[in-house]
């Protein structure tokens, strides 16, 4: 999705953001030439990205403490298609979204209208910042979904920026990442073992089976909690998904990370390049 390390500025936005319409009537946004969201206003349960989808399992298996709803914050918005999937499926959840792209979030508004009565915020605040803000134990869910050029933000994956999530999540809370990476994870392994480091040692592994198989660059959605996670209730929530898709456990995790030297601000992870920028992720 957006892009939420630091505010964006130069060009034109109509030069910077384009709305394609497919046969379907849905839309796809692209930023700077990068496919960011997918949104059918006519059914915001359709998630045409499959780690889209892979996020939006993870949360459909999590029992918040307010009966149905979820407090979700998420870092990175565009055109804000998980926190509308969050409000179709738990009417009303409180969810802050930090989305530091101004230009952006006014085209979207305009041209994809959120629902009434929603209970989304978009706060124009890079994630560190607009992380920094937030209340202890305030969140169910923290969800990173950003991106710069096709990558994820380093400064976002730290070990310092994790204590932030930890301390803003509830104690059975998610932090949920979507993290792509080239095979054998590297990155990945890295990121985790920032966030084991910031407390929140048990991690799931979501990612296409081919992606699980190092067969080729993709999304892995790293989930981590200093809580035991859900792992049979998303593994058959998983198996209704259109992609062949596989879960990590939590020991198969903790052997992929084992070794790896932890994202820290000093000594930052970059997440790679995409080997098709503009198109890799495009559906």
């Amino acid at each position: 999705m957006a892009r939420a390390g630091s505010r964006r500025s130069g060009g034109p936005p109509q030069a910077r953001i384009r709305f394609e319409v497919d046969e379907r009537g849905g839309v796809t946004v692209h930023l700077d030439g990068h496919p960011q969201s997918y949104v059918d206003l006519a059914d915001p349960e359709l998630l045409a990205f499959e780690y889209v989808q892979h996020l939006a399992a993870c949360l459909d298996v999590l029992e918040p403490g307010a009966p149905q709803r979820l407090a979700v914050t998420h870092v990175g918005g565009a055109a804000l298609t998980l926190p509308r999937y969050v409000e179709q499926t738990r009417p009303r959840s409180p969810q802050i979204v930090l989305e530091p792209d101004a230009d952006l979030t006014a085209a979207v508004r305009e041209r994809l209208p959120l629902p009434r009565g929603h209970r989304i915020r978009v706060r124009p605040q890079a994630g560190r910042a607009g992380l920094a803000e937030l209340a202890d134990g305030s969140a169910d869910a923290v969800v990173l979904d950003a991106f710069a050029a096709g990558r994820v933000p380093a400064d976002l994956t730290t070990q310092e920026a994790l204590a932030q999530c930890a301390r803003i999540l509830h104690p059975t809370g998610v932090w949920l990442a979507n993290l792509p990476d080239e095979p054998g994870r590297r990155y990945v392994a890295r990121v985790a073992a920032a966030a084991q480091h910031a407390g929140l040692s048990r991690q799931l592994y979501v990612a296409t089976l081919d992606v699980h198989k190092g067969r080729r660059f993709g999304n892995t959605v790293l989930v981590a909690s200093a809580a035991p996670l859900p792992l049979a209730a998303l593994q058959r929530a998983l198996a209704r998904s259109p992609f062949p898709t596989g879960v990590a456990d939590e020991a198969q995790s903790a052997r992929h990370r084992l070794g790896a030297r932890p994202a820290t601000d000093a000594d930052p992870a970059g997440s790679p390049a995409p080997p098709d920028p503009g198109r890799w992720r495009a559906r």
